[in-house]
């Protein structure tokens, strides 16, 4: 049976990025298991059920429904610790996205990026949609004094998709949708050996995955299908 690590925080992770391959997976009948900080239950972003300004802009139907079977499953009721995480037990770490605030005790934790530096080590399958794709930026091996991800080809939160959601919010948000100053694009692309590695896809609005050796990334909820179908591939290959 595959084995799969989920980790998220405590809250605000994007809940389509989560359950819609958590779904996929319990599909084929792998086992999940997801990590959080302290083994604390996590709580996705509540914008992206209610909706995030006017009943818009939040989740889909299907990906709340799936999320709601989520929040029964026992595994996602008792998450272990990133402590607790062996790389060697797993085939594939998941990382999801989100941009509201409590995203930044996962893509700030020194402890998860080592756990993540191993999979590399291990050249376990790892993948990342969204703001993930900042936790494999942040992860340097102490080897190479590099990036894990520093010559891969890879995908995340493109600018333009940020940028226009945080300018039709923010007069009535703020910067819900800044996490950082810097856009995930950006940052992703600083730590690249060519920023051109950096990939958009073929339009903004067309579900794309980029995939690059053990390495298999997306941008955005609206590919959060295409993308579990391709880990899926990826494993049963």
């Amino acid at each position: 049976m595959k084995r799969i690590l989920i980790p998220l925080p405590d809250h605000d992770f994007d809940l389509t990025e989560v359950a819609v391959p958590w779904k996929l997976f319990k599909e084929k009948g792998y086992e999940v298991v997801f990590a959080t900080e302290h083994g604390n239950r996590a709580n996705c972003d509540p914008k992206l059920i209610d909706g995030v300004i006017f009943g818009q802009l939040g989740a889909t139907k299907e990906a709340i429904g799936f999320y709601r079977d989520m929040e029964q499953s026992n595994e996602f009721l008792h998450p272990i610790k990133y402590g607790d995480i062996q790389p060697e037990t797993y085939d594939l770490l998941h990382l999801p996205g989100g941009h509201a605030k409590g995203m930044k005790q996962y893509l700030e934790s020194k402890e998860l990026q080592q756990k993540v530096l191993q999979f590399f080590k291990l050249n376990k399958t790892v993948g990342s949609i969204c703001h993930g794709a900042v936790v494999l930026a942040r992860t340097t091996d102490p080897a190479t004094k590099k990036s894990v991800v520093y010559n891969y080809k890879l995908t995340g939160l493109i600018k333009s998709l940020e940028r226009i959601a945080y300018y039709i919010t923010f007069w009535k948000l703020g910067k819900y949708y800044r996490t950082y100053p810097a856009y995930v694009e950006d940052e992703v692309k600083s730590v690249l050996s060519d920023p051109d590695n950096f990939q958009h896809g073929e339009g903004d609005y067309k579900p794309y995955v980029c995939v690059d050796r053990n390495l298999v990334t997306a941008r955005w909820p609206k590919d959060a299908f295409v993308y579990a179908e391709k880990l899926i591939e990826t494993l049963e290959a």
